[in-house]
Parts: C-alpha cells; sequence; structure tokens
C-alpha cells in the first residue's frame, strides 16, 4: 500500500493525470479511501477528481466524516461533479452526511440533487433524528406474491441494479404492505411455473420506522440477516435497512456511552470538529457536579477532625481507603452498564447481580485488607514507619475498612445502573467518576467509624 501512495503521490506531482488513473484503477475503493485520509488536504482533493464516478460514490463511502465534508467544500465551485457524486450516494448513506451537516450547508446541497433523489432525501430527513426511517433506503426489490419464479428472475433483472441488496426479496400485495420476505436461493432453485406464494412461509421480521435506532441494533443481533424491511405504522413496505448501517450505529452509540462513562456528555461530532466552546460545554456539566460532590468529602474529614488530630496516622492511609472503594464501584459499573448494553442482564435480575456483587464485594475486599494488613506489619517490624505501640489496631482497621468500603463501592456501582434505567434514564451516565465521587464520601465516614471501634480507649 505505502508503494502504490507513493508512486500516485509522484504522478500527481509529475501531472501525469492519465497513469495516475489507470493506477488507481487497479485499486478497491476502500484501499483508495485509506490512501486519500493519508495525504494531505490539498492532495486529497485532487486524488478524488481522479476517479470514476462509480469509483466516487464507492469510495466516499468509506472515507470519515471530515473527508467527506472536505471533499464536498472542494467540489462546490464545480456543481456538476457535486450534483453527480450527491446523486450517485446511496440513500441511507447520503442522508447520514447531511444529518451531520448545518442546516443551511444540508438544504444547500439538496438543491444540487435531482428531483427524485430530491424527493428520497427530503423523505428520509422528515423521520425523527435517531429512527430507523433515517437509516433505510428506498433501493430495494419487491415482487407480487402472484408472481411466478420466472417473473420474479425477469423482474429482478429490470429492477435490481440499483438495490442495495439481493440477497432477500421482498413480496408485497397491491396496497405496498409487506406480506413476506424469501431469500434469492430459494427463488433461482425452485421451477420456474411455481408462484412466489407456493415458495413463502409469510414468516417475517420488520422494523418500524419511527423505532428508534436501538432497536435495530438489537433486532440484527439476534438474528443472522444481512438486510431487514422497514415498514410503516400501517404494514406498508418503505425500504430497508442493511447490516453495514446497524454496524455503524452500534459504534455510534457504544463511542456515545464511552464518552459518558468518562464523566462527559456524548460529542454530537468527532473530537476533531468539536468547537473549543462546544466542548466546555460537554465537560463543564459533570465536572461541576463532581466538583461539588467532592465538597462532601472536605465536609466528612472535618466531620472527623478531632479524630485526625489525636491518631494523624490514620490520615496517611485515607487515599489508600477511598480509591480502592472508587476502583472497586467503577468496576462493577462498566461490567454491569456493559452487561445491560447487550441485553445479557434484565431490570429483574438486579437481586441476581446484588447477590454475587455482595460476594464479589467480601472477598475482594478480604484480598486488599489482607494486603493492606500485611504493609502495615512489614513496615513496623522493619524499621520503615513507627505506627506506635498500637500498631495492630491501626492495621486492623484499614483491613476491616476496606472489606466494607470494596464492598459499598461494588453495591453502589452494580446497583446505580439498575436505578437508572428503571427511572428512564440512560445506565451510561452512572459515570466512573460519579461512582467514584460517591464512594470517597461514604468511604470515608466507613473507614472513621470503623477506626472508632477499634482505637477507642487507645489512641481515640
Amino acid at each position: 500500500m505505502n508503494e502504490t501512495k507513493t508512486i500516485l503521490l509522484e504522478l500527481i506531482e509529475e501531472k501525469s493525470w492519465k497513469r495516475a488513473k489507470q493506477e488507481l484503477a487497479t485499486l478497491e475503493p476502500y484501499q483508495i479511501a485509506e490512501i486519500i485520509e493519508s495525504l494531505p488536504k490539498s492532495e486529497q482533493i485532487i486524488l478524488f477528481r481522479l476517479l470514476s464516478r462509480e469509483q466516487a460514490k464507492e469510495t466516499f463511502q468509506h472515507l470519515t466524516y471530515e473527508e467527506q465534508e472536505d471533499i464536498i467544500e472542494s467540489l462546490a465551485a464545480n456543481v456538476n461533479k457535486l450534483a453527480t457524486l450527491l446523486n450517485d450516494l446511496d440513500p441511507d448513506d447520503r442522508t447520514a452526511f447531511f444529518e451531520e451537516l448545518p442546516g443551511t450547508m444540508c438544504q444547500r446541497l439538496l438543491q444540487v440533487l435531482s428531483k427524485e433523489e430530491r424527493e428520497i432525501a427530503t423523505k428520509l430527513l422528515g423521520y425523527p433524528e435517531d429512527s430507523i426511517g433515517r437509516l433505510m433506503t428506498p433501493e430495494f426489490v419487491a415482487v407480487k406474491s402472484y408472481f411466478t419464479v420466472e417473473q420474479t428472475l425477469e423482474h429482478i433483472r429490470k429492477f435490481g441494479h440499483n438495490s442495495e441488496t439481493l440477497n432477500v426479496i421482498y413480496i408485497v400485495d397491491d396496497k405496498w404492505k409487506l406480506i413476506d420476505d424469501i431469500k434469492i436461493r430459494e427463488i433461482i432453485l425452485a421451477p420456474p411455473t411455481q408462484t412466489i406464494s407456493e415458495i413463502s412461509d409469510n414468516r417475517f421480521v420488520s422494523l418500524n420506522a419511527y423505532d428508534d435506532q436501538e432497536v435495530a441494533v438489537e433486532v440484527f443481533a439476534d438474528l443472522d440477516r444481512v438486510a431487514l424491511p422497514v415498514v410503516g405504522s400501517d404494514g406498508t413496505l418503505l425500504g430497508i435497512v442493511t447490516v453495514d448501517d446497524v454496524l455503524d450505529v452500534q459504534e455510534e452509540e457504544s463511542t456515545e456511552d464511552f464518552q459518558k462513562f468518562g464523566g462527559t456528555e456524548g460529542l454530537d461530532l468527532s473530537y476533531t470538529k468539536t468547537p473549543l466552546l462546544e466542548m466546555i460545554k460537554k465537560r463543564s456539566g459533570w465536572l461541576i457536579i463532581l466538583f461539588l460532590s467532592e465538597m462532601l468529602t472536605a465536609s466528612a474529614m472535618a466531620f472527623f477532625d478531632k479524630e485526625i488530630a489525636k491518631a494523624v496516622v490514620l490520615a496517611l492511609f485515607i487515599p489508600l481507603i477511598i480509591s480502592s472503594g472508587g476502583n472497586s464501584g467503577s468496576q462493577a459499573a462498566s461490567l454491569i452498564i456493559r452487561s445491560l448494553a447487550l441485553n445479557e442482564l434484565k431490570l429483574r435480575n438486579w437481586w441476581y447481580v446484588m447477590r454475587k456483587e455482595i460476594f464479589s464485594g467480601l472477598l475482594l475486599g478480604s484480598i486488599l485488607g489482607a494486603i493492606g494488613l500485611l504493609r502495615i506489619f512489614i513496615w513496623q517490624k522493619a524499621g520503615l514507619y513507627d505506627y506506635g505501640e498500637y500498631w495492630i489496631w491501626i492495621g486492623a482497621s484499614v483491613a476491616v475498612s476496606l472489606i466494607f468500603v470494596v464492598l459499598w463501592g461494588t453495591l453502589s456501582g452494580s446497583m446505580i445502573p439498575f436505578l437508572l434505567k428503571k427511572v428512564g434514564l440512560d445506565p451510561a451516565t452512572a459515570s466512573a467518576p460519579f461512582v467514584a465521587t460517591l464512594v470517597d464520601v461514604t468511604g470515608l465516614i466507613i473507614y472513621f467509624t470503623v477506626a472508632a471501634l477499634f482505637l477507642t480507649g487507645k489512641l481515640l
């Protein structure tokens, strides 16, 4: 690939356009897209302009949104070439691109489309944001149930050239209501005189155009299908959704959940395209909430200031205690949020999760408590630090505190996502910083309470 890239750059520098086109003709669209993405912007545009009409269409769909926008801007002066590119794009890919554009630019590009393609684009953009209707393409093949196999194959030859996929053919009635879908393999293997109704079983799965795109992700995850039909509320076949578009949605949803779990709102655009002020707005909300929450940590420490003054040694283990609780909570939250997203867990499984996390928390806390006690023992006996005559009680306080703090962290991290889902919120908002902050405050209370029980009458 690097060798091909070098050759193309040399041909562009020499302005050997004919040889460059010949070199590009030997490459697959995804390979051309990889080369374009690695080039400076000025050379990206030159290379894209050398592509044939079909190559341009296929390559454009493999580019990132940022590169797509750069290409469109570069073609703005050449209206004919811009119109050709946009008209040739698959409707679902074009809709996904238009969705990312500012409203004024989207309207301007809509005017470039042909009348037929503009009607398709306007219709798709008319569905609610994040609905399945925005994902679907109207490019499919549908037949009537009374068609013979021979008529069906002739129909496919006539209208199948622009279809998104021919793996599945859809059966509709005279009012275009979906009756069934049938694999092309079954049609090919059937006798020519047999009718479609005779080889169909009237069992199919469809998506509603107004449902959320996450529904499509779940359905495709359960079924081994390359495409599914999309219907309106009256059962009319409107289009199809293909698995490649659903995988894009899944990636976007995973990215948004990851951003939320990191303690920020989901970004509407990529990191590089998000303006600075928008980035500040997305990140400041959670930071302020977490900062105010952390103030409770200071309040908790102030409440135990007398104990700290009498036994300063207790302050040495505060970072150890609260970080262990926060880490265990973040671990549990990440596991449960992902399991909920994959539908491995349902709301009704909360008691099963709680029981499991109680035992996990106790065992994990015991492991960390034993390590903490061993650390104090070694430091005391090796003379690395003198914890005083009550060092064994200090060690016991730290060990027992770790058991209860880690237990509380795992329970908090595992139950908060369930609670959020129960009230209709996204479980991913149970971000790691949020769980950690919650456990910080309560962890201090647990630590000093346990220390008071062990050290009253001794250091306290």
